[in-house]
């Protein structure tokens, strides 16, 4: 089937979900340099520490879910985690001092190591090499805000752990406002190469075609400052991306804005971020199982609220859910 825009129910749920925690202009804290605050879904402020110093949230060891762990890893004794170099706050990203890896994403994988008993390891490498390092074996789980699709489930097991909502993202005051494919025919957008943003944005600009509206004139960018570069001089109209990068991105420059929202998984399911590991290595039951004890322990809502994404939490993991589907199924 073609991709459509989600209900405008589904939408708005997501909009809230991150709105709620990002919408008001944020700003770099003088005094300290080390935090960033955005609004919080109380009304007033919370302080996001954007420092080295991140005194994470921990969780202790549980021997029966460690024990389910494949025995390879378990006498290695760590746990190799592979993020994306090109993620973008508050998923994973730099701290003030441009070297400390610092995000929900790493805090997420922290705390699965936590139970497991295995010392986290993580590596950021650009996304391509997220999953040829996956294929290779060289590391054992990504988490890196990776959507669950029907074609990368041919490859790779899932245990879902946050829910999975895209954005558009225009300069200010544009006036643009994105239901539909309708609305971006013509437009120029910028989108990560090899994302689910991309392959829904391709899937959209078919549906124009075949409408006999325009199609979308897609473009390609190395990083998220080119890409917002692009976006202020008026090269590009609009970006698409992780909602909760937009969302922050807008909230703490307050030069951009969200002018539309949807389900990362098309226009009848929602999509879901879960950790990654190579297909039948035996991982993905001990990550779900990591992942719902952190869950009903209250840790894993501890680190979602710190970051200002408690609205994208998940109520359990699951394993190899239904996910994007394939283009023209």
């Amino acid at each position: 089937m073609a991709t459509t825009v989600v209900p405008r129910r589904t939408t708005a749920a997501a909009a809230l979900g991150l709105t709620g925690a990002l919408a008001l202009a944020g700003c770099a804290n003088p005094t300290d340099g080390g935090t960033t605050e955005v609004a919080a879904t109380s009304g007033g402020k919370t302080k996001i520490n954007i420092s080295p110093h991140q005194n994470r949230v921990t969780t202790g060891k549980v021997d029966s879910i460690a024990a389910e762990v494949p025995e390879k890893i378990r006498r290695r004794g760590t746990l190799e985690i592979v993020d994306s170099s090109g993620s973008a706050a508050p998923l994973t990203f730099r701290a003030t001092d441009n070297r400390t890896v610092i995000g929900v994403e790493p805090d997420i994988a922290y705390l699965v190591a936590d139970v497991l008993g295995l010392k986290p390891r993580l590596n950021t490498v650009s996304w391509e090499n997220i999953f040829v390092g996956l294929d290779s074996g060289k590391y054992d789980v990504g988490l890196s805000n990776i959507t669950v699709t029907e074609e990368r489930k041919e490859k790779y097991d899932f245990a879902t752990y946050r829910e999975d909502n895209l954005a558009f993202e225009a300069e200010k005051g544009s006036g643009l406002k994105i239901d539909g494919p309708e609305d971006v025919a013509g437009r120029t957008v910028a989108v990560g190469s090899g994302t689910n943003q991309e392959k829904l944005l391709v899937e959209w600009s078919k549906e124009n075609e075949r409408a006999g509206r325009k199609p979308v004139d897609i473009k390609y960018y190395q990083n998220d400052s080119d890409t917002y570069l692009a976006l202020q001089s008026g090269r590009i109209d609009l970006y698409l991306g992780p909602n909760p990068t937009a969302a922050y991105h807008a909230a703490t420059t307050g030069k951009t804005e969200v002018v539309g929202t949807y389900s990362g998984a098309g226009a009848r399911l929602q999509g879901l971020i879960a950790a990654t590991t190579k297909k039948d290595n035996g991982l993905a039951k001990p990550l779900a199982d990591a992942l719902d004890h952190v869950i009903g322990n209250g840790t894993y809502a501890k680190v979602l609220k710190r970051w200002g994404l408690s609205g994208e939490a998940v109520r359990k993991s699951e394993i190899n859910p239904p996910g994007l589907p394939k283009t023209g199924s």
